[in-house]
């Protein structure tokens, strides 16, 4: 529940900044200079209350702002119910109603300050040009923000950023946690289920994995199958036991929804993974399908100490290093192997298995 409100103040914060500045940029285009347009064609002493305008300008967007967050949080929330077509459909009879009743409460309140009356009655905006304008303006400035928000999740929170000012152009480096995530007995479970139900039971899973990415500050790199590839950047994947803290978290929503998985496919999700830290080579590739992709050594001592769970049997195994940078106690986890040789590696790594508390 924390999580969720996290969430949404957080979505609230981007959203109000966003309309509050399309709403007054779409204020000065309106009204910039139009005094002095106007006077072309009249000799009276034209005044016009353009201050009055931005701060109308201002109290929209912060309305809209609001409830754009809400409709956008909800409609995120029941995306796993309602395919992308009806979720337009839906989205945009609401924002339509949206921008009708906020524009006839601001025609109500500059009605009085003006002391004019003014063409607000029912059903005004059928034949407003001003009402048609603003809707073209709304729809695409909503594009806009649409367009930003599936670019930072599909580049990671902040790279949207560092991609537009091109610090990716070159290979950068930088220190990441990685966790490779990989179901456990996938095979088995795939030959009962078949190919298509096998895909919803692995969308299912990987949907409760997503409710616990931005409580514990990860992201996705990369799903390969029934693998998913989460990082951190180092001082996100260490505080507060963030890259453990995930898996354990992950854990018990699924076992917390054993029941339905139980009952949709007739089997209960498990998880393993591996994690390992330190440099690599962050680069922007591709031309066609535009991507951050992480090259360097870590990638795949993670992936390999994610392969020795089955091995010892243990779901959760870390390198020495990480061990070295979490706040646990000796309780919580057990040394496996003093020396482990990792296949196509030269290194020998100390491998542990944490215990959940």
């Amino acid at each position: 529940m924390l999580n969720s409100v996290k969430s949404f103040f957080r979505l609230l914060l981007i959203s109000t900044i966003f309309w509050v500045l399309a709403f007054v940029l779409f204020t000065a285009i309106r009204y910039n200079g139009i005094e002095e347009e106007l006077s072309l064609f009249t000799d009276d002493i034209l005044y016009l209350p353009i201050s009055a305008y931005y701060v109308h300008a201002i109290i929209v967007g912060l309305i809209i702002s609001f409830f754009y967050a809400l409709i956008e949080f909800i409609f995120d929330r029941l995306s796993r119910r309602l395919v992308l077509g009806l979720t337009i459909i839906l989205k945009s009879i609401i924002y339509f109603l949206l921008v009708v009743a906020v524009l006839s409460g601001i025609s109500f309140l500059l009605e009085v300050q003006i002391d004019r009356d003014l063409p607000n009655e029912r059903g005004w905006w059928r034949d407003d040009p001003f009402f048609w304008i603003t809707v073209i303006y709304f729809v695409s400035a909503s594009i806009v923000f649409s367009l930003i928000r599936i670019a930072n999740d599909r580049l990671g929170s902040g790279n949207f950023i560092q991609v537009l000012l091109g610090s990716y152009k070159k290979p950068k480096e930088e220190e990441h946690v990685l966790m490779f995530l990989d179901l456990k007995d996938s095979t088995k479970i795939a030959e009962n289920l078949g190919h298509h139900k096998y895909s919803r039971f692995i969308q299912d899973c990987f949907l409760d994995l997503n409710t616990a990415l931005y409580k514990f500050e990860a992201e996705v790199y990369q799903y390969v199958g029934d693998e998913a590839v989460i990082q951190w950047p180092i001082k996100k994947g260490f505080r507060k036991n963030n890259c453990i803290n995930l898996f354990f978290t992950f854990q018990r929503k699924l076992k917390k929804r054993e029941d339905y998985y139980t009952n949709t496919y007739g089997v209960s999700p498990e998880f393993k993974a591996g994690i390992h830290f330190g440099k690599l080579m962050v680069a922007e590739v591709g031309a066609v399908k535009k991507d951050l992709a992480f090259h360097g050594d870590v990638i795949n001592t993670a992936s390999r100490i994610q392969s020795l769970c089955n091995r010892f049997n243990k779901l959760l195994l870390v390198s020495e290093s990480v061990i070295e940078r979490l706040s646990i106690s000796d309780t919580h986890y057990e040394l496996l192997s003093h020396d482990m040789e990792l296949k196509g590696k030269e290194e020998r790594l100390k491998i542990y298995a944490i215990n959940q508390r």
